[in-house]
């Protein structure tokens, strides 16, 4: 399962490793001695080059194993810095750590996205622009990635298949207890009450909505886009006996109709797209008795980070979740007060706890690799997820990406949950 585009890009690259290869490697050297926060060392040869604060305690370490890695650094920037390590021109002993390096130094990632790596935006963002979600092309994209095959997911989630953040309550939580633990937060924030008609708002693997029927007793209407996902859940929800109780739909949302006293959508936010986030909250707002409820479960970027990011396409984009876009609190907040009725109740930031989540996947992941190969997902693919989990939890970790819970109400919701904030964890770091 190779990428026909870093197939592309590694035939490209080859014409960089002539006349040129010595002024590219020297680009993008220079951009690395601008390097302030943390250390980072680059191993080339019997040559280790110093980049950075000598006493930090940040520190990073890359062996460069083929000269075309600077090729694809000064062309595509972060994006070739992917695709070279896909390659396996360059490598770490830790790959998080040097997510971390870079992240901590945005004004030197901003840099390297600039200069040559200019001349290939263009294309880039023509092909993310194909990849914009009406209808169509949201079916298109959440297959491209969630349809990838079920026997994959399964490799590296734990058995409740829940694919978000999960909440670390106690420092020794299971992945699983992590991920039962939000389970149980998103229902009190809603308070769900057996009378409740529950509609979710992306699947997934049905987990949500089992837990909500099984454990609360109310009724659940779920919905998705991706066909291996509705035919998973179909068999869980079967072989759970809950057929009574759960609906379960394969529609876009907006296409859904009817009122529904409370609302769950956890990260499927990051599928709608800068374009139509007012669409997708009006619709919320739309679904929701007049006392109804909404939780949501989104990934966000820095609010002082959102035009950018807007306006670019970066490595996830790429080759991991076409079509996906990160909003802003800033810019949720914004279009909720600017096109719905909606008033924001509760807000939890967790963003610490999808770094833990990403890493225990990323372990998952790496002791399933000769189980992948078996199921035919090669090397290419094995270090396209890798970077894909570490690229995640770097920005996590640094925080230009977080996790938050929002409870929005409807006007008449009376009287709305109390909540009381649960005190922090143990563990704050890796």
């Amino acid at each position: 399962m190779k990428s026909s585009s870093l197939i592309a890009s590694r035939s490209l690259v080859r014409s960089g490793n002539g006349i040129g290869a010595g002024l590219l490697r020297r680009a993008v050297l220079r951009q690395l001695a601008n390097l302030r926060h943390g250390l980072l060392l680059v191993h080339e040869g019997s040559e280790v080059l110093h980049f950075g604060t000598p006493q930090s305690s940040q520190r990073a370490e890359i062996r460069v194993n083929d000269p075309a890695v600077w090729g694809l650094v000064a062309g595509n920037g972060s994006i070739g810095a992917g695709e070279a390590y896909i390659h396996g021109y360059w490598s770490t002993p830790d790959l998080t750590a040097v997510v971390r390096i870079f992240v901590a130094n945005l004004d030197v990632l901003d840099a390297m996205e600039s200069g040559l790596a200019r001349l290939g935006r263009p294309l880039i963002q023509g092909l993310h622009w194909l990849n914009r979600n009406t209808r169509q092309g949201s079916r298109r994209n959440i297959a491209a990635h969630y349809d990838l095959g079920n026997d994959l997911f399964e490799q590296f989630l734990d058995p409740t298949m829940m694919y978000s953040a999960a909440m670390f309550l106690r420092g020794d939580d299971s992945l699983q207890q992590a991920q039962l633990n939000k389970l149980q937060r998103i229902c009190e924030k809603l308070a769900l009450q057996p009378s409740d008609h529950l509609l979710e708002i992306g699947t997934g693997w049905g987990s949500m909505a089992i837990y909500a029927a099984s454990q609360y007793g109310c009724r659940v209407t779920t919905t998705t886009l991706s066909r291996e996902q509705y035919a998973y859940t179909e068999r869980r929800i079967r072989e759970q006996g809950l057929e009574d109780r759960i609906t379960l739909l394969l529609e876009d949302y907006r296409d859904l109709v009817g009122q529904y006293d409370k609302l769950v959508s956890i990260e499927m936010i990051e599928a709608v797209g800068h374009r139509f986030l007012p669409t997708y909250f009006e619709q919320c707002a739309r679904l929701l008795k007049p006392e109804g409820l909404m939780l949501l479960q989104a990934i966000t970027i820095r609010d002082q980070r959102y035009e950018q990011a807007r306006q670019s396409v970066d490595f996830i984009q790429r080759y991991i979740f076409p079509g996906g876009a990160l909003p802003s609190m800033h810019k949720m907040l914004e279009v909720i007060s600017r096109h719905t009725d909606l008033n924001l109740h509760h807000m939890e930031d967790f963003g610490l706890h999808y770094a833990r989540t990403l890493r225990l996947w990323r372990e998952n992941l790496s002791q399933a690799r000769q189980r992948l190969e078996q199921l035919g997902y090669d090397d290419y693919f094995y270090r396209l997820w890798e970077f894909y989990l570490c690229y995640c939890e770097g920005g996590f970790l640094e925080r230009t990406i977080g996790t938050a819970q929002l409870l929005l109400a409807k006007p008449g919701a009376r009287p709305l949950p109390q909540y009381v904030q649960p005190s922090t964890l143990a563990w704050t770091n890796n």
